[in-house]
């Protein structure tokens, strides 16, 4: 849903959130549009996410809705289901100490929208519309803000950040996101000691959300210098810390910058909406400095990282299980990173482009395209045109043989095989080791030869191998 506006003080409202508001009207009670939906409205975007604040209580609203959901009520939210919408309603409050650094001692109500916008974080997301007239409610600024594209607190941001150590990293994230500017004194509280150490008794699932925001934006490498600058990447993935002057850049000229920043390009090179792509892309090469190695060749020096792809998903693994990512995510993830140095040459035989595929999986060869080329675009900080080098003529014929192959229906597993156990066991082949390894190699048979693939041939085959 788009908001238009054209007045400076006033939003028009669309009828659906006039009609939310009369509920509330009715039985005497105020509402307003708060957080990202307003800040999406001024950056001229279409909103999606609805949080309402209001001075009806929680159990105000359960009894003015047909469809609410009580989703955090201990905290004054709950959601309510109203035509079509999910609208997070929270209760006007202010918050009082964070001793654990994230959840408030205590909530309390508050009786203003302007006493329920200073407790917010940023002033991007302390503005507030009431769904009455559409008029706007902006006690800090946050619309100025907004328009020089610039981060701020709401207050002192040493005070604001050390209430919640999330905090910091939310506005790295959003600076990264909006493409804005973080304010010079907010910016140098990030590194305050006493904020470093907030921000260190943040969970790590907390964190792993903001990264996993952050590989969203246009560019995230934005946000992960940001995060490296601040300290705050040491603390979540000290992993990385290595990575920063690495040198990749020798005589041969394959690479100019060193490991760090050749992973923040290939993450922004990545695709926008592939997320666990990007995130395969800023680890890809984390392995490099534990298997750099140097040498002189005739004048020249040159470095090289053989097998780096092996310990960089053996270091993502690790980095990725304390980030308490899910298991499928980093299977995924290691896979492809595992995987990203494959090199593809016109002289593969069809049998080579078929074992590819069974080692890596029909399903990943985009993702992994899209890896490589990430890959490509980090090395320049430049976006990677197809037909724009021999490399990329090379990942398109190579692409056009996989699907090729992968239309032929070639048998690319032991269940694409034109027997089983069950038939070679019929025909005079205990069961047991042998069975398998029959299996294995008749495998291997249809690889170099589809033709093989016929129950009549491969039979053949296993009786002559057991004979053997």
């Amino acid at each position: 849903m788009f908001f238009n506006f054209r007045s400076k003080s006033k939003i028009p409202v669309p009828q659906v959130f006039k009609d939310f508001y009369k509920v509330f009207e009715d039985s005497g009670f105020q509402a307003y549009l708060v957080g990202g939906a307003v800040r999406d409205i001024f950056l001229k975007k279409d909103a999606s996410d609805w949080d309402v604040a209001t001075n009806a209580t929680p159990q105000d609203v359960i009894k003015l809705f047909k469809f609410v959901v009580p989703t955090g009520i201990e905290h004054g939210t709950v959601t309510v289901h109203f035509k079509n919408h999910e609208i997070e309603v929270t209760t006007f409050r202010t918050e009082t100490g964070y001793s654990d650094g994230r959840h408030p001692d205590s909530v309390n109500y508050a009786a203003t929208i302007e006493e329920d916008l200073s407790r917010r974080d940023l002033t991007i997301n302390a503005i507030a519309v009431n769904l009455k007239d559409g008029k706007i409610t902006d006690p800090f600024g946050g619309k100025r803000d907004i328009k020089k594209k610039v981060i701020r607190t709401v207050g002192n941001p040493h005070s604001r950040f050390m209430e919640d150590g999330l905090r910091p990293v939310r506005a790295l994230r959003f600076a990264a996101q909006l493409n804005f500017k973080i304010e010079p004194v907010t910016y140098k509280e990030i590194s305050n000691k006493e904020v470093i150490n907030k921000i260190k008794s943040i969970s790590v699932e907390r964190f792993r959300d903001e990264l996993l925001k952050m590989m969203k934006a246009e560019k995230p490498s934005v946000g992960l210098r940001a995060m490296e600058e601040t300290g705050i990447l040491d603390i979540f993935i000290p992993e990385f810390k290595c990575c920063r002057n690495c040198i990749q850049s020798d005589d041969r000229g394959y690479h100019i910058f060193d490991v760090m920043d050749h992973n923040f390009y290939a993450c922004d090179g990545a695709p926008q909406n592939k997320t666990l792509i990007r995130i395969a892309a800023l680890f890809h090469d984390i392995g490099k400095p534990a298997s750099k190695t140097e040498k002189k060749d005739n004048g020249f020096t040159i470095y090289n990282f053989y097998n780096h792809e092996r310990y960089s998903a053996e270091i993502t693994r690790k980095i990725l299980t304390n980030l308490k990512f899910s298991n499928a995510d980093s299977d995924k993830i290691c896979h492809l990173i595992e995987n990203h140095m494959f090199h593809y040459e016109s002289t593969w035989t069809d049998a080579a482009v078929r074992r590819f595929l069974v080692k890596v999986g029909y399903e990943n060869i985009e993702d992994l395209i899209d890896l490589r080329l990430a890959d490509m675009y980090g090395k320049y900080n430049q976006p990677v045109r197809l037909h724009d080098s021999p490399a990329c003529d090379l990942l398109i014929e190579f692409q056009e043989r996989i699907e090729k192959i992968h239309n032929e229906n070639s048998a690319l597993s032991l269940k694409d095989l034109a027997v089983n156990g069950k038939d070679l066991i019929q025909n005079g082949i205990p069961a047991g080791k042998q069975l398998g390894n029959i299996l294995n190699q008749l495998f291997e048979a249809v690889l170099e030869d589809p033709a093989l693939n016929t129950k009549e041939k491969l039979l053949e085959i296993a009786l002559k191998i057991k004979n053997c």
